[in-house]
């Protein structure tokens, strides 16, 4: 056999090989793969991202850019008292202060954030100031806070009544064993795909209830909360951040897309290589969430019961998740 005969068999044989994986991807997840008019969608994490979509949508449908949808959506979330893990209303840490971390990308890999920044309702919409207006990636604490506030933001108070009870409730114990999608539901991460095919992401949330003072998880951080590469896909987490952080959670999901792989099966591999490298296992949750540039959608969770909201030209509507741990 000549090596140029061998060589068309092979690339036949991969082709092939391609477009059978393509078909079970179709087949498994008929939701995600394949969809017809996929532009605009948007996802988010969560039951919560239900109403977070709605406003989305309201910029998505009239055309609109994806950056604006995410940060409209996500502040109806953080602007919401009953959501506790989020915004105003959210839990404290345990010496009583509601710090926020938030942060936002666009479609050209600009991005923003702000971490443990306190009294202010909207650190998503700070986290774009920063990305817009100053030269930096990162505001974190009194200085996010200056920034806010020189830049037209209200102070508030975010600790609610019902939040501060329930913060006294806990010191009474002061345990802290962290329940898997309970206080580790955490977070409303959302990615949009705009009527122009470009991919904009936003993460924001108080982080884990009662935690130490100064604490900062994943949501905040590029590429591990969120990652945006227009040109491949957008993927964000959520879960235990400490776990998304050693792994670079959200980036690396982004990266395996860009080798290939559709959004589920690159959300499964970064959920194996923390399961993998983490112990206690049972005891916590990581879901991520992922889009490509084809507007087809995935996610895989460590347990069951993570959920996320999707909102296209049809519907708006909660999707359970996969997950490995059955």
């Amino acid at each position: 056999m000549s090596l140029k005969k061998s060589r068309r068999e092979f690339i036949a044989k991969s082709l092939f090989a391609t477009a059978a994986t393509s078909v079970l991807i179709g087949k498994t997840n008929t939701l995600f793969a394949n969809r017809p008019n996929t532009r605009p969608i948007v996802i988010s994490t969560w039951d919560h991202g239900l109403a977070a979509n709605v406003g989305a949508w309201g910029v998505l449908s009239k055309g609109g850019r994806s950056l604006d949808a995410v940060e409209q959506g996500v502040r109806i979330t953080e602007s919401d008292p009953n959501v506790t893990t989020v915004g105003i209303g959210s839990a404290p840490d345990r010496e009583g202060h509601v710090t926020l971390d938030a942060c936002i990308m666009n479609e050209h890999g600009d991005c923003g954030s702000v971490a443990a920044i306190e009294h202010i309702v909207n650190p998503i919409s700070v986290a774009r100031m920063v990305m817009e207006k100053t030269p930096h990636v990162m505001l974190v604490g009194e200085g996010a806070l200056q920034f806010a506030l020189a830049n037209g933001f209200k102070k508030e108070k975010l600790l609610t009544e019902k939040a501060e009870q329930a913060w006294k409730e806990w010191l009474k114990t002061s345990k802290y064993k962290p329940i898997i999608n309970i206080e580790n539901h955490d977070t409303i991460g959302m990615l949009a795909m705009d009527k122009q095919g470009n991919i904009s992401g936003a993460c924001t949330t108080s982080g884990l209830s009662y935690k130490m003072r100064g604490r900062v998880g994943d949501s905040p951080i590029i590429g591990a909360g969120l990652y945006v590469d227009n040109e491949v896909g957008g993927a964000c987490a959520t879960g235990l951040g400490e776990t998304v952080i050693r792994q670079c959670g959200s980036f690396l999901v982004v990266e395996l897309m860009r080798q290939g792989m559709d959004p589920t099966s690159a959300c499964k591999e970064a959920v194996r290589r923390i399961i993998k490298h983490e112990k206690n296992i049972q005891d916590l949750q990581v879901g991520f969430l992922a889009i490509n540039k084809q507007g087809e959608i995935g996610s895989y969770a460590i347990h069951a019961d993570f959920n996320f909201a999707l909102h296209d030209q049809t519907d708006n509507k909660l999707v359970d998740s996969d997950f490995a741990l059955k």
